[in-house]
């Protein structure tokens, strides 16, 4: 006597067999339908929503990428190289760090945050604060100040445009190995 779950099981697997057989039978095609330079197959295909794009596909939903393929975190990263890092978060989208000071100018010691309001690579994708602090001889009492705005711009102009290389780099790189693909991703 079969039991009644392997009894369903195998009517499912029945049922499954018989309805996948029309997948399986071949659609005659006509060469002369398709183009035979490989790069307009590809944007055909990509037009009528054939297959599929393992990097660069729909930009809905979150984007989850490495910190080290992202040009403005490695901007920024390489920006603040000089100076000693607190904290840099890249799932937070912040980058803070210690207090830096010249050895000619112990009294003054400059620190920066830096938060990533967005990925993209443009002029208000980046939070900076500058803190300033100047103490006496003694080194007892301190002042802090906040946001420079020179320095704040400076960095972010040098910032972007240091992101704005890589990501052209990348493409170049990407353009290079993969000459079928139509467009970027950005």
């Amino acid at each position: 006597m079969i039991s009644r779950n392997i009894l369903i099981l195998l009517s499912i697997l029945v049922l499954l067999t018989q309805t996948g057989c029309q997948a399986l039978k071949p659609k005659k095609v006509s060469a002369k339908d398709f183009p035979p330079d490989p790069r307009e197959r590809v944007k055909k295909n990509v037009e009528e929503g054939r297959g599929f794009r393992l990097m660069g596909g729909s930009n809905s939903g979150t984007n989850y990428e490495f910190a080290s393929s992202n040009p403005l975190w490695r901007a920024t990263l390489d920006t603040l190289d000089f100076m000693p890092l607190v904290s840099a978060n890249y799932s937070g989208g912040i980058v803070i760090t210690d207090w830096y000071s010249e050895n000619d100018s112990p009294n003054e010691a400059v620190k920066i945050s830096v938060r990533f309001l967005t990925n993209e690579i443009r002029s208000d994708a980046l939070d900076i604060n500058v803190f300033l602090k100047k103490c006496t001889q003694n080194l007892t009492n301190c002042s802090i100040s906040k946001n420079n705005n020179d320095l704040v711009a400076d960095l972010n102009l040098n910032i972007l445009k240091k992101a704005t290389k890589y990501r052209n780099d990348a493409i170049e790189k990407n353009k290079k190995e993969n000459p079928y693909i139509i467009g970027d991703k950005d």
